[in-house]
């Protein structure tokens, strides 16, 4: 049963950065669809037909960034119905419903060209889509993993982030002589995988935590022993009861049963939900915005050079590759305190995110003001602490959730983070256009108003640490 275990967090882990976050690598892409003249008819006139392709105007840069927006929009805004789904019919039909949404995404840019270049405002929103919802299912897998719960999360959301190396991939083979179509019709047909993946090591419904013992998943298990997986559910229950009383005390017991009685509503309402929204929200945004305004700024900073263009586009997609590598570091800070103590204690677990929270928005504030240098080579530092950090970001958001809240409002509580977040991240398009009209394409006003705005996220790991303070003075009292 271990090795299945392992087979199904080894297949998610590539599925999630293979596929899942590849939106984000849009600035290789665009490099490659400049080369295929989309929005080309834009330019015509601005330039008399006398600039390089990959060099663009504002116009064409400015299309671009809105498919990127509404793709950002899309993939956070439809979070949350994807995860009242996920947590209402459970698994098998979430992933089934990314799969249709990634395909159609992927055939529709393997059928576009410039003259239908409007396809990639579908195409690109559908992918997004698809995304979030597979790692969605996939981040259920750290409960397989007990005390690693939390690192495993981590990765898979640095796995996501690393995903957007794939448009560096499609690239560097479109620069090789691969035409664009055929390597989007490879990826529709990868969806394959994804089916069998889903058929054969995901559950139908939900990976379940603590888990049970002797648990099992998949077509086969419960197609072939249903009484037995109810009977294993039963005696699990049965188990864990016992469990607490040998390890828990009286006073704990009653916290955690609070605890697990929050409506989902009543977690809506609490100042750790509002205060990781505006933490996420954010941090989200000034990393949108510099996604979203990344080639046009290489294009401004390089002269309009399309070597330097293309290098620094590289080592920004290379860079992000990393994310994968960068993730678990998170993941391990909130877990450390589990490697000394067999027993998970939910107000332990509490505390050690506040120094994860902490320093992400360190990162961030260290991002944006290197952001705002307007110097080619201050790029490289740019994009280790935009990796680092967007790694950390969106690790740390879903293991903070898995942690402050009870299990079963997971999929709700981080859809509409995510969709919340996703309506404040429209506030790049303003920003795109105040930079394109009235900055003439330099954005190093927004970048300071940016920095400056991110100091309110210092407020979500204090107010953190007030809640365990005060939820631990409350225990300590009736002990």
């Amino acid at each position: 049963m271990r090795c299945k275990y392992v087979l199904t967090l080894i297949t998610g882990l590539v599925e999630c950065i293979c596929f899942a976050g590849v939106t984000f690598g849009w600035a290789s892409l665009v490099f490659v669809l400049k080369k295929e003249n989309y929005f080309q008819n834009l330019c015509l006139d601005q330039w008399n037909q006398t600039t390089n392709a990959t060099a663009g105007c504002s116009l064409q840069d400015e299309q671009f960034s809105l498919i990127f927006t509404v793709a950002a929009f899309m993939n956070s805004a439809m979070t949350f119905p994807g995860g009242y789904v996920f947590d209402r019919f459970g698994t098998a039909v979430t992933r089934f419903i990314a799969i249709c949404l990634y395909t159609t995404a992927t055939l529709l840019i393997a059928l576009s060209t410039a003259d239908t270049a409007v396809l990639l405002f579908p195409a690109l929103s559908f992918l997004a889509i698809g995304g979030i919802l597979l790692i969605l299912t996939n981040m259920q897998v750290g409960n397989l993993f007990g005390s690693q719960r939390s690192t495993i999360i981590t990765l898979y959301n640095g796995a996501f982030d690393s995903s957007s190396v794939i448009f560096l991939v499609i690239k560097v083979l479109y620069q090789n002589g691969i035409s664009l179509q055929d390597l989007f019709l490879f990826i529709s047909g990868c969806s394959i995988c994804h089916i069998l993946r889903t058929m054969f090591l995901m559950p139908k419904t939900h990976i379940p935590f603590p888990v049970p013992e002797g648990y099992s998943y998949g077509l086969n298990c419960e197609k072939l022993s249903p009484k037995i997986s109810k009977s294993l559910n039963v005696s699990s229950r049965r188990n864990d009861g016992e469990k607490c009383h040998e390890k828990i005390n009286n006073t704990t017991k009653c916290l955690e049963k609070c605890e697990n009685e929050d409506s989902f509503w009543s977690c809506v309402r609490s100042s750790l939900f509002g205060w990781h929204l505006i933490w996420l929200s954010l941090m989200q945004l000034r990393h949108y915005l510099f996604i979203g305004t990344l080639n046009p700024t290489i294009t401004r900073l390089s002269d309009g050079d399309p070597h330097l263009v293309s290098k620094y586009t590289n080592v920004f997609a290379i860079s992000q590759f990393c994310g994968v590598l960068c993730a678990p570091w998170n993941g391990l800070i909130m877990d450390r305190h589990k490697r000394k103590h067999k027993v998970t204690d939910s107000l332990e677990d509490l505390r050690s995110s506040v120094l994860s929270l902490l320093l992400t928005v360190i990162q961030c504030i260290l991002f944006s003001l290197c952001a705002s240098i307007s110097e080619l080579p201050a790029l490289y530092p740019t994009f280790i602490f935009q990796v680092l950090n967007r790694s950390f970001l969106y690790g740390g958001n879903a293991a903070f959730l898995s942690i402050a809240f009870p299990p079963r409002h997971f999929g709700k509580l981080y859809g509409l983070i995510m969709s919340v977040s996703a309506v404040i991240s429209l506030l790049q398009y303003p920003a795109l256009y105040i930079i394109r009209t009235y900055l003439h394409g330099d954005p190093f006003y927004v970048n300071i108003s940016l920095m400056i705005l991110m100091l309110l996220t210092f407020g979500h790991p204090i107010n953190v640490f007030r809640v365990w303070r005060q939820r631990k003075h409350l225990r300590d009292q009736a002990e």
